[in-house]
């Protein structure tokens, strides 16, 4: 299962990184730890941990922290691409459940900038934005099974990394190569909630210049808060081509078909019990309804000869799910042209296809109804609780291209990546039968229209750097650009005013289908960096970047249509960031760590703002608009610590964060919001993890890991009492077995993994508003699950 091995020549030194929690082999960890002179490496791996380099991003110029493969193979088994990165410093993850696995609530920041300014590649296929609606959230693309390494850089990425949504930190997430044997591996776990997992991947073996594998993921569990389930069917598939030399083919496809339903986000007041639901559930209980009322039990009707016309039957759990069906195909070529000279390009297109569902009150959808039907709508009266179907699709393709040149002392790579990616937005209520909440949707009895319309973005974006090595290569110069083209287009119904407007009291046609369009351009972004090794363990780093990318939420930018008239929604200013770090890492004997400084400036934040119509009384409009600058500034440290005289009996790691995240400017709207010198919504100033393993046996590994979140703000204005406590929650695991066989089957191993080990009771997720409170997504109590694998 792990192993260590001591190799007589100057490298680099080993120790590995606990991305989650660490954990060394008991078989590395009961040899002695090899002496620290300059002529010993040691390299260890182990079920959490993996090569130290990797961990620590050894050779880097940039904070590079990763998440390893034996990390990844002791995280709960499911475990979401996004909650792989909750340990690393520098993150603030916070997820629903303990596999992270619903879309609408999960969230990511990470010093000045959250889930939509991060840049996601897989297998050098870049993933767009992680809008849950139209975007390509991670996700949907990774199995942890599949997965060798998930490596993020937490500030300045290279120019090279293709990216439109990154305002700095970019997380690459790399699959395995199919191995060179035939063989299946299989993988079945059970957990609370009823949660079943089955993963099985064949692999082909080598035949001939190929070698490849398949896998599937079926996945079933309940939702741990209040009634529902989630369904999730994961295909990965990859061939790997050896073309002679240096060169050779990738081809991989993913298909994700993904079902669940919603549960509700909270207010303070439900989660404090002095609001209750419609049947009495309040704190990390509220829920929606899983049963519906019958006839005797039911909420009164609030209209004549309308039973279900009471908006409690809102609350019904069934109206209210997610559907996604996405598929991605991709194809790297890797062409070795000579010594050091290599071209390498990834094409890809991705397909993408879903739907949600919420429902809509009586009285809402027949006010709707009433104005389009006098306005000369085709739409059908409701008979009760509406089907609120919001429609997504499109497709993305693109391509990247990069010639990597070794000359002497100089290393150049420049590049380009082209993209389309077009999305299709429908939002319309149908009747139910009967209008029963629990009755299946009637598509032909259309109740009123909200939006029609159509987006495309298109991006051009190219780099070049050069690398110099100086005083034999312990000194490393990076300097480079990219430059980035982004043309973004919306054209349909944006909103309600497109179909209809009251005038005067008197329902009339809306202004019809609009079309409005943004563009921008820098084809100069520098990034610069040095690193100075200062001898064969350690080594300095620095780096200088600026950014820019298109404005987070275009789509819902863009759809808004303005009070009384039909002009269309200014362009946004694109979003720009500086980001500056110099840090230190060390990789020794019984130690490996890394530390880093980091200084971040960023302009023209895009956020929401609902505020009252002049003239309008009590009337509320919202808006999007760029709302200055957040500056943020802290530390960021990891590291694991081996002691030789434990003889490998224990051993620890640690991550701590520090981070200041401020506004530097007040939001300036139809009224002022003083938001200068205020946190940045749900940023913490303090995130500290750590987790201690220990290895009583060579078949038995035991790691208790804990986080503690310090406190954060619901508000940008930082409100009185929209403060989220603090917080630290523990997790652990055990392994048991170390390459234990029966017949056929090899490589038996067992895992017990429990989250929120002391079930605290808190909240987590944080859906922010400019002022007042935010909206809150409790922790999600103790889960146990159990894990068995083995090989064939």
């Amino acid at each position: 299962m792990s192993s260590i091995s001591s190799v007589r020549r100057v490298s680099r030194a080993a120790l590995l990184l606990a991305c989650c929690t660490g954990a060394l082999s008991s078989a590395a960890l009961a040899q002695e730890a090899a002496p620290a002179d300059e002529d010993s490496t040691i390299t260890v791996t182990g079920r959490r941990i993996s090569q130290s380099s990797e961990a620590i991003g050894e050779d880097k110029i940039n904070n590079v922290v990763a998440v390893t493969r034996e990390a990844l193979l002791s995280a709960p088994s499911g475990i979401s691409g996004l909650k792989m990165l909750e340990q690393l410093p520098g993150f603030n993850v916070q997820t629903d459940g303990a596999l992270g696995l619903y879309e609408f609530g999960n969230s990511v920041q990470t010093r000045a900038f959250n889930l939509d300014q991060i840049g996601f590649v897989v297998d050098g296929i870049p993933t767009g934005r992680s809008d849950a609606f139209g975007g390509s959230p991670v996700f949907r693309y990774v199995d942890n099974e599949n997965l060798g390494v998930v490596e993020a850089s937490v500030g300045a990425a290279d120019v090279g990394l293709p990216s439109y949504s990154s305002l700095g930190p970019v997380v690459q997430y790399n699959s395995i190569a199919p191995q060179e044997e035939m063989g299946l591996f299989v993988s079945q776990s059970f957990g609370d909630n009823n949660m079943k997992r089955t993963f099985i991947r064949a692999s082909t073996g080598r035949v001939g210049p190929f070698k490849a594998y398949v896998s599937r993921t079926k996945l079933d569990s309940d939702l741990w808060r209040g009634p529902g389930s989630v369904d999730r069917e994961h295909w990965e598939g990859q061939i790997h081509a050896d073309l002679g030399g240096d060169s050779w083919a990738r081809f991989k496809f993913v298909s994700n078909d993904f079902f669940d339903y919603d549960s509700p986000t909270i207010t303070r007041a439900q989660y404090n019990c002095t609001v209750k639901s419609v049947v009495g559930a309040c704190g990390r209980d509220f829920a929606y309804i899983e049963n519906v009322p019958n006839t005797t039990t039911g909420f009164a009707p609030t209209a004549a000869g309308v039973y279900y016309s009471n908006s409690n039957y809102t609350n019904v759990y069934n109206l209210a799910i997610n559907v996604r069906k996405d598929k991605l195909y991709g194809g790297t070529f890797h062409l070795g042209i000579a010594d050091g000279v290599w071209a390498e390009s990834t094409l890809y297109y991705e397909d993408k296809n879903g739907y949600g569902v919420s429902p809509d009150s009586y009285s809402n959808s027949l006010s709707r109804y009433t104005a389009q039907a006098a306005a000369g709508l085709d739409v059908t009266a409701p008979k009760g609780v509406q089907y609120g179907r919001s429609g997504v699709g499109g497709d993305r393709y693109g391509v990247t291209t990069k010639l990597h040149w070794e000359s002497g002392n100089n290393v150049v790579e420049g590049g380009i990546w082209a993209e389309v990616d077009k999305y299709h937005r429908t939002q319309a209520r149908y009747n139910t039968m009967d209008g029963a909440p629990d009755g299946e949707p009637n598509l032909d009895e259309l109740v009123y229209l909200r939006r029609d319309y159509r987006s495309k973005r298109d991006t051009l974006q190219i780099f070049l750097k050069d690398t110099l090595k100086l005083m034999d290569d312990r000194l490393v110069l990076d300097a480079g650009f990219k430059g980035l083209m982004l043309d973004y287009s919306l054209g349909g119904y944006r909103d309600f005013d497109d179909y209809y407007r009251v005038v005067g009291g008197t329902a009339v046609a809306g202004w019809g289908p609009q079309y409005n369009t943004a563009h921008y351009r820098d084809m100069f972004l520098p990034m610069a960096g040095l690193l100075f090794k200062i001898n064969e363990r350690s080594q300095i780093f620095a780096s200088y970047a600026e950014t820019m990318a298109l404005p987070k939420g275009m789509d819902d930018i863009y759809a808004v249509t303005r009070t009384g008239t039909s002009a269309l929604v200014p362009q946004p200013k694109a979003e720009r960031s500086l980001n500056m770090e110099i840090g230190f890492r060390t990789n020794q004997g019984q130690l490996y760590a890394s530390i880093a400084g980091y200084y971040t400036k960023f302009k023209n934040r895009i956020q929401s703002i609902t505020t009252f119509q002049e003239g309008g009384g009590s009337t509320t409009e919202t808006f999007y608009q760029n709302v200055g600058r957040v500056e943020s500034y802290g530390v960021e440290a990891s590291g694991t610590y081996k002691p030789a005289f434990l003889n490998g009996l224990a051993y620890a790691n640690a991550n701590v964060t520090y981070n200041n995240a401020k506004f530097q400017d007040d939001i300036v709207a139809s009224v002022t919001y003083a938001t200068s010198g205020k946190y940045i919504p749900d940023s913490a100033k303090w995130i500290v993890s750590g987790g201690v393993t220990i290895e009583p046996a060579s078949w038995l590994v035991a790691n208790i890991s804990g986080k503690y979140t310090s406190k954060r703000w619901s508000t940008f204005t930082n409100t009185a009492g929209s403060s989220v406590p603090a917080y630290t929650v523990f997790s652990g695991y055990v392994d048991i077995g170390d390459g234990w066989s029966f017949g056929p089957v090899k490589s038996i191993k067992a895992r017990f993994n429990v989250d929120n080990i002391f079930d605290k009771d808190t909240l987590s997720y944080i859906s922010s508003s400019v002022t007042g409170d935010g909206a809150f997504r409790p922790l999600s109590p103790r889960t146990f699950q159990f894990t068995i694998s083995g090989e064939i």
